[in-house]
């Protein structure tokens, strides 16, 4: 039986945990050895995103476990279906489906009221202006090999919002593998370098594009569907603007 309080939750996702934690402190249960906000989450550890211990989750006891369909892996839920646990996987490949996921976990899954900080992020992005000539980037998300947000994802909806148009949009894979040769011939204005999954410094990502600025942003700004999309908007346009000037 859910307590009154709410259900009880394990979350796979980095993004979701700090959602729902930062919403009703104390449902998360369990989250991945990568679900760093809030700082002080008292959770247990169950793994990683990739492989999360399903044994020590199904222990947990949880009412409800979140997952996404691009972090997590499909043989994992399976297996904690089959141990009777409920699991809800989210996808998100655009700001408003994140906006309608995040709903759906937050008020429809737990039972939650709809979170202040979920209007003020609406707001936030509702009062963005593209600007009228975009920027075009390549966006590397892994070195070794070198990786870029492709097409359909997150990040880049995040990025063409504010002016940056994807060179690698119309790619057919969502993170394709491309040669570093290649990058730097792909006709960019700028190189775009979060600091997650990889983590791109000012001393490693961008001496590789010596001919383009770099605009070094906050991972979490940019790929993180969360209390985070409040303030992303202005965190990622200044990261943008200090680069191209």
């Amino acid at each position: 039986m859910v307590s009154p309080a709410g259900p009880r939750v394990v979350s796979l996702v980095p993004s979701l945990t700090e959602a729902v934690a930062a919403t009703a402190p104390g449902l998360v249960v369990g989250a991945t050895d990568w679900c760093t906000h809030p700082a002080d989450l008292a959770a247990a550890r169950i793994g990683g995103t990739k492989n999360p211990d399903t044994a020590a989750i199904a222990a947990l006891r949880p009412d409800l476990v979140i997952a996404n369909e691009e972090e997590n892996r499909s043989a994992d839920l399976a297996e904690l279906r089959a141990a009777g646990l409920e699991v809800l996987v989210t996808e998100v490949r655009d700001l408003d489906q994140a906006f309608a996921e995040l709903s759906r976990v937050l008020v429809d899954a737990c039972g939650l009221a709809r979170p202040r900080w979920l209007d003020e992020a609406r707001e936030a992005w509702a009062g963005v202006e593209r600007p009228p000539a975009p920027v075009k980037a390549v966006v590397p998300v892994w070195r070794r090999p070198w990786m870029v947000l492709g097409r359909d994802t997150f990040a880049g909806d995040l990025l063409a919002r504010l002016g940056v148009r994807n060179v690698y949009a119309g790619h057919a894979e969502r993170y394709p593998r491309v040669p570093l040769d290649e990058l730097r011939a792909a006709g960019a204005d700028l190189v775009v370098l979060p600091d997650e999954p990889y983590r791109f410094t000012a001393d490693d990502g961008p001496e590789a594009f010596p001919h383009l600025p770099a605009a070094l942003v906050d991972g979490r700004m940019l790929t993180w569907y969360g209390p985070s999309l409040a303030a992303a908007p202005a965190a990622l346009s200044g990261a943008l603007r200090a680069a191209c000037r």
